[in-house]
């Protein structure tokens, strides 16, 4: 009668506590994501108190940023092996140590340490587990949740931003890191209230997500439609959710939880992920030492930094209604593909605006289509893997960002400096994201050609 109870009572999809998750999540993509966007604001106190020119002092941004992603894999298993609400708080516990003895560091190589590579493993176990359960908890307003969920970046950075300066003004940067020691440990208040969904909860629903996830590369251009030999069954597994550990299994890692790896649905994405990290950042780097090239003043500037974060805040939010919305939700790849082929655009453009006319429209498209694909992630890394192994999807995924993000803003900087110009950056930025949304494009159609029907044949005699 208990378990009768139970699954009569248990309603999470789509409302309810998933509610309490999403904003769970936002304060997660604050404290992550937001405050390593404030790290730079440290810079020219280090170089001040440590005598060390800007190239050391940016490795820390390069550390928190690498790390992150490249750990995104610990963070899943983690989140797998126990759960996503041990995984935000151990991280929440680890990165706001790494804050705090950052505030007593005597040395840049110490920061490097504490504040780059300890806070940046507690983001990662923080960050990919609770991405992962929103989209456990909500399956038709998917794309909805993970908008406002994700936006926690933009509006954070609004906020922290200013708040970061005058705390460092007020307290010194030491004081100003113990501030932030002490919001990023509310990490584990986000985690406490990340309750996870049992197997049994999940399985009605998961039924009706299977038949509603129906790929546009199968009837219509979609990606989970891929099918593997010996994984006929998986596909009913998929969608239940993140499984309780298996009675009986060994091992931190389980070849189970990975098994996703095989679709070639996921490489195809992976592929497509790769090209696009290498190319996204870039204009967030360039975009200001280009509107100065161009005679642009120094506060209309940094004013375009304001509009792009701005438009992506609306883009997070706007775009997943609007995906959710029951005319465009099947066509939920071709929304992503249209928005990175739009940022794709819009970076061949840049070189032939020289104005600050002109490169506020283009900082409006680039914010708000940034915003989009940034939501829609997840939401098409489901559509392959199914919520069960979106967990430790996602650690894939936001590990194949590691290096792209590493190493594509000093290849910007070499190309400028051997051009004279930032043309050919933004050619390369432009370039990689279109050639990411032709993967997806060219993917879809010969998935396609393939399931199209034989014409009929002539009737036999």
């Amino acid at each position: 009668m208990a378990d009768v109870k139970r699954r009569r009572g248990a309603k999470p999809l789509d409302g309810g506590w998933g509610w309490v998750v999403v904003g769970s999540c936002f304060m997660v993509t604050v404290c992550t994501r937001a405050v390593t966007r404030c790290i730079s604001i440290f810079f020219v106190e280090f170089q001040s108190h440590f005598g060390a020119d800007y190239a050391a002092t940016s490795w820390i941004h390069s550390l928190v940023d690498c790390t992150t992603m490249l750990c995104a894999p610990v963070g899943s298993l983690v989140g797998n092996r126990w759960s996503c609400r041990v995984a935000v708080m151990l991280g929440g516990l680890l990165s706001s140590c790494g804050l705090l003895l950052s505030s007593f560091s005597t040395s840049l190589e110490l920061l490097y340490l504490t504040m780059g590579v300890l806070t940046g493993l507690g983001f990662a176990l923080c960050y990919t587990p609770s991405m992962a359960l929103v989209g456990v908890y909500f399956r038709r307003r998917r794309a909805l949740a993970y908008g406002v969920a994700v936006s926690g970046s933009g509006i954070g950075t609004l906020v922290l931003a200013p708040a970061v300066q005058l705390l460092i003004e007020a307290y010194s940067w030491r004081g100003a890191l113990l501030v932030l020691s002490g919001l990023v440990a509310n990490l584990c208040v986000c985690g406490a209230l990340l309750r996870p969904i049992e197997q049994r909860d999940c399985e009605e629903e998961a039924e009706s997500e299977e038949e509603e996830a129906e790929s546009e590369w199968e009837e219509k251009p979609g990606v989970s439609a891929y099918r593997v030999p010996g994984l006929a069954s998986q596909d009913a597994e998929l969608a239940v959710g993140p499984a309780p550990p298996a009675q009986g299994r060994r091992g931190f890692l389980s070849g189970q939880e990975f098994r996703f790896l095989l679709l070639p649905g996921f490489l195809v994405l992976a592929a497509s992920f790769l090209l696009l990290a290498c190319g996204c950042s870039l204009p967030f780097v360039y975009l200001v030492p280009y509107a100065l090239s161009a005679g642009v003043r120094h506060q209309r500037a940094a004013l375009l930094m304001s509009v792009l974060g701005v438009l992506d805040i609306l883009g997070n939010i706007s775009f997943g209604w609007l995906t959710d919305c029951r005319c465009l939700k099947p066509y939920l790849l071709t929304s992503y593909v249209i928005a990175v082929v739009m940022e794709g655009v819009a970076c061949l453009l840049l070189p032939l605006l020289r104005s600050f006319t002109l490169l506020v429209p283009f900082a409006v498209v680039y914010g708000y289509f940034d915003g989009a694909y940034v939501a829609l992630i997840p939401v098409v890394t489901a559509r392959v893997v199914g919520a069960r192994s979106l967990s430790s999807a996602l650690g894939v995924v936001y590990f194949l960002h590691a290096i792209p993000y590493l190493l594509s803003p000093p290849i910007g900087g070499w190309l400028v400096d051997v051009t004279g110009s930032y043309s050919a950056t933004f050619l390369l930025s432009g370039v990689s994201l279109l050639s990411s949304a032709a993967v997806l494009s060219a993917a879809a159609g010969i998935q396609r050609c393939r399931r199209r029907p034989a014409p009929p044949t002539a009737a036999k005699s």
